[in-house]
């Protein structure tokens, strides 16, 4: 019966870290659609992105329930308490992710038709590298790998330059063309959910490091 009782306990472990991977696949989809459809001034696909974050929170919520059953019924202790106690704060950062792109998606749907008051590049390559950071630290999560979720942490220097950089840029629409004060506002918004989902994308890297190693580190931002 203990036999029976411990491989079921380990099966929820794993399927704990397959709804965490899930999570993490639903919302590099809406990061990514949320992109998509400020480019392309897609209202469908912004407002499609919003009612897919329901779906996201739904799926934090299953996750945080089954954290809180493993616990009160297992009593986990050393690696199988981090699995828990990570499962609980990865969920959590990828729920902000989602968060963020349904406002970057809600934004989106405020353009119509008007022009970019500046060729849209820098944020797209953002939303490339933040995507790339997300893609990664759920991989490292997946297959434990150290090396990897400690690159993550380093990219995320990336995105803040040129989180930087663009902020510099539009901030100077905001002060010499009144007319292009909402809209440069708007992009300055996008760009810090952007650089706020790296950071996430960051955070998860580093739970993964202290899932591995029981080491806590983390990345000045």
């Amino acid at each position: 019966m203990v036999g029976v009782t411990r491989q079921a306990y380990i099966e929820d472990l794993e399927t704990l870290r397959k709804d965490i991977s899930k999570m993490g696949m639903a919302v590099d989809k809406g990061l990514k659609d949320s992109i998509t459809a400020l480019i392309n001034r897609d209202a469908q696909l912004a407002k499609k992105v919003m009612l897919d974050d329901d779906i996201i929170d739904e799926m934090n919520v299953k996750v945080e329930d089954s954290c809180m059953l493993l616990i009160a019924r297992q009593q986990p202790i050393a690696r199988d308490l981090r699995i828990i106690a990570t499962g609980l704060k990865i969920s959590t950062d990828l729920e902000r992710i989602g968060d963020h792109a349904h406002d970057i998606a809600k934004t989106a749907t405020e353009f119509d038709e008007q022009s970019f008051v500046k060729k849209l590049v820098d944020i797209p390559q953002m939303a490339e590298f933040a995507g790339k950071m997300l893609q990664d630290a759920i991989k490292a999560y997946n297959t434990f790998d150290v090396a990897l979720a400690e690159q993550v942490c380093l990219d995320d220097d990336k995105v803040d330059a040129l989180y930087a950089k663009t902020f510099r840029e539009l901030s100077k629409f905001v002060v010499d063309d009144a007319a292009m004060v909402k809209q440069a506002t708007q992009l300055i918004f996008i760009a810090r959910y952007l650089e706020r989902i790296a950071d996430h994308a960051t955070n998860i890297a580093e739970w993964v490091i202290y899932l591995v190693t029981a080491e806590r580190i983390r990345k000045d931002r």
